[in-house]
């Protein structure tokens, strides 16, 4: 009986995996948007679609941003490290408090001073290990950061939002006292 049972749960692990799978496969597809003829985008056509974007009442609420203080001082501090993130150089930073802003949707994070100014350095929603018996933290290292800890970031990607009074730095490098504490995996497939 007990093999019976043993194997009718295992039929049912296997039928679920292969449907999960199957879903997941067909999801991707919808999600992929393809330019038309799925050649790249003509610059023409990019342009289009911002003026398109900047018509909307989002484009026109950021643009409005855009020229208040606020958003002024968020252009001028990503400005300053603009060239660091395209290059994907070394940055060095000072952990000025271990919690995002209140209302911050950005997952886990840290606010950190670089070039005389404050910065959101995020790193996302964490990830669950693909070994589902390691039990480690995909941030464990990070956790361990102090206020006033000197690190080293390097990053590819630097936001602005209106919702926030400071850019948005996506770490993908972190190192402290010689030693990385963090380095994004890359995802498959791309970007």
């Amino acid at each position: 009986m007990k093999k019976i049972i043993y194997a009718l749960i295992l039929t049912l692990v296997v039928v679920s995996g292969l449907v999960f799978a199957n879903r997941e496969k067909e999801n991707s597809k919808k999600n992929t948007p393809k330019p038309a003829g799925g050649a790249p985008l003509s610059a023409a056509e990019i342009k289009a679609a911002r003026t398109k974007w900047e018509a909307s009442p989002d484009g026109i609420f950021f643009k409005k941003w855009e020229a208040s203080p606020a958003g002024v001082k968020v252009n001028a501090a990503t400005a300053k490290i603009s060239k660091s993130v395209k290059d994907f150089a070394e940055m060095e930073a000072v952990v000025t408090s271990l919690s995002l802003p209140e209302g911050a949707r950005l997952g886990f994070g840290v606010m950190v001073e670089m070039a005389k100014e404050d910065y959101i350095l995020a790193f996302g929603v964490e990830q669950p290990g693909k070994n589902i018996m390691n039990f480690k933290s995909e941030f464990e290292q990070l956790r361990s950061l102090k206020v006033n800890d000197k690190i080293i970031i390097k990053s590819h990607n630097l936001s602005k939002a209106p919702k926030y009074a400071y850019p948005i730095v996506s770490g993908d490098y972190v190192e402290r006292g010689g030693k990385i504490i963090y380095k994004r995996t890359p995802r498959k497939g791309g970007c």
